[in-house]
């Protein structure tokens, strides 16, 4: 239950995913995501829940960086952490530009999982990041409009 909508290098950090979703115990997903909501790796999501799912994160993690802003003195976003009935869905920083999704049980120890995804960051934290996007440049058919 793979998806492959990445292409280029991302693809090799599939395997990276699927090691923390097998390691720790209850979990069932992670997304790897550019912060302005695209998928680049991911294990355990089809495409389309996987494309859902990083738009929820970006949207998340956006909002919560706006309340370190107004509310923490600029203070970085360390983990968004939602609570449902039936799961937890961790988000945190993964490098520039970069976030990582990982939903799970709600049997899972959410201080192991929350852990073990700092961890799984540090150590790859380079790998994950994502340059900015740049706009492309106006042809001249644009300038007038």
């Amino acid at each position: 239950m793979v998806s492959d909508t990445r292409t280029g290098s991302n693809q090799n950090l599939d395997w990276l995913l699927q090691s923390l979703v097998q390691r720790v115990p209850h979990t069932r997903s992670a997304l790897l995501l550019s912060s302005d909501g695209l998928t680049k790796a991911v294990f355990g999501l089809e495409t389309d829940e996987a494309d859902h799912m990083a738009a929820l994160a970006s949207g998340m993690y956006s909002l919560a960086r706006s309340a370190g802003v107004r509310f923490a003195d600029g203070a970085d976003v360390r983990q968004v952490l939602v609570e449902l009935d039936t799961a937890l869905l961790f988000v945190s920083a993964a490098g520039s530009g970069a976030c990582l999704a990982v939903l799970a049980t709600r049997d899972a120890d959410a201080a192991v999982l929350g852990y073990e995804m700092a961890m799984l960051v540090k150590s790859v934290r380079p790998y994950f990041s994502t340059p900015a996007r740049h706009q492309a440049p106006a042809t001249p058919r644009d300038a007038g409009h």
